[in-house]
C-alpha cells in the first residue's frame, strides 16, 4: 500500500505568502481549454453555414441560440434583451463544457522531488517531507506528492465566485446607466427602513450564484472520487453518476444563464 498525498499547483505569483492569493495553475489549464473547446464548436458551427444542406455542429448551434433566446425573452422585452443573447449564449456554452471536463478522467502526477514552473515553487521539499511523514506514521510506503492537474473549472470556487461576481458588478452597472432613478428607488421601497434588508439581498445574490455553481459541481467530482475507491465493483455506479451528473451539469448552466437575465431585467426594466 502507498501513501500520496494530492495537492494542487498552486504558485505565489506576487510573492504574499497568502495563501487566498495563490494562482491554481490546475484552474488556468482548464480555464483555458474550456474556451477553446467552446470556441471551436462556435467556429465550426458558423463555418460554411448553409440553409439548404446545415451541418450537425451548425444545427446544434443554432438549437443553443433559440434556446437562449427563449430565456431571454421570458425574462425581459427583446427590444432590449436582445443585446444580452450572445453573452446568454456564452455563459450557458462555457458552464456546460466546463462542468463536463471534470467527469471523464483525472491527471495526477507524483512528485518525490521539489517541482518548479516558471521558477515559482510547486512542490516544495517541505511539502515532501511532511508527506513522507505521515505515510511513516502510517505505516504505508510513501510516494511523495500528488499533483492534481485536471478538473472542472466550475468544481473551484474561486472561480465561480469570479464568475458571479463578474455578473452582479454588471448588472448593477447596467442598472446605474440605464435605468439610474428606478434601479436607485428600489432599494427603499416600500420604506428607507428597507435600505439594509436590501443591500443584504443583493450580496446574497452573488454567494448564492457562486456557491450553487461551485457545490454541484465540486460535490460530483468529490463523488465519482468515493465511488473509485469501490475499484471494479465500482464502475456501473460510476457510470450511472456519470449519467446524472451531466444532467446536472446541464442544469446548473440553465440555472446560471437564467439567473443572470433576470437580475439584469430587475436592474434595467421600468417597472422593477
Amino acid at each position: 500500500m502507498k501513501e500520496v498525498e494530492h495537492l494542487l499547483p498552486t504558485i505565489d505569483l506576487f510573492g504574499t505568502g497568502k495563501e487566498f492569493l495563490k494562482v491554481d495553475l490546475a484552474a488556468v489549464l482548464v480555464i483555458f481549454i474550456t474556451s477553446l473547446i467552446v470556441f471551436l464548436i462556435a467556429y465550426f458551427g458558423a463555418r460554411n453555414a448553409s440553409l439548404k444542406n446545415p451541418t450537425k455542429i451548425q444545427n446544434f448551434v443554432e438549437w443553443i441560440v433559440e434556446f437562449v433566446h427563449g430565456i431571454v425573452a421570458s425574462t425581459m422585452d427583446m427590444q432590449k434583451g436582445k443585446k444580452f443573447v450572445m453573452l446568454g449564449i456564452t455563459l450557458i456554452m462555457f458552464i456546460f463544457v466546463g462542468n463536463m471536463l471534470g467527469l471523464p478522467l483525472g491527471f495526477v502526477t507524483e512528485h518525490t522531488q521539489p517541482l518548479q514552473i516558471f521558477g515559482y515553487d510547486v512542490v516544495t521539499a517541505e511539502q515532501i517531507t511532511h508527506a513522507c511523514e505521515e505515510a511513516t506514521k502510517k505505516n504505508v510506503e510513501c510516494h511523495g506528492v500528488g499533483i492534481s492537474w485536471w478538473k472542472s473549472p466550475t468544481a473551484d470556487a474561486s472561480v465561480t465566485m469570479a464568475l458571479a461576481l463578474t455578473i452582479i458588478v454588471m448588472t448593477h452597472t447596467l442598472g446605474l446607466a440605464w435605468n439610474a432613478r428606478n434601479y436607485l428607488h428600489h432599494y427603499f421601497e416600500p420604506h428607507w427602513a428597507m435600505f439594509p434588508l436590501t443591500v443584504i439581498k443583493e450580496f446574497s445574490k452573488l454567494l448564492t450564484l457562486g456557491l450553487r455553481l461551485f457545490g454541484n459541481i465540486y460535490a460530483g467530482e468529490v463523488m465519482i472520487s468515493v465511488i473509485l475507491m469501490g475499484g471494479a465493483f465500482g464502475i456501473p455506479a460510476l457510470l450511472v453518476w456519470q449519467g446524472f451528473s451531466i444532467f446536472v451539469g446541464a442544469i446548473q448552466a440553465f440555472v446560471f444563464t437564467t439567473l443572470t437575465m433576470v437580475y439584469i431585467s430587475q436592474n434595467i426594466e421600468q417597472n422593477h
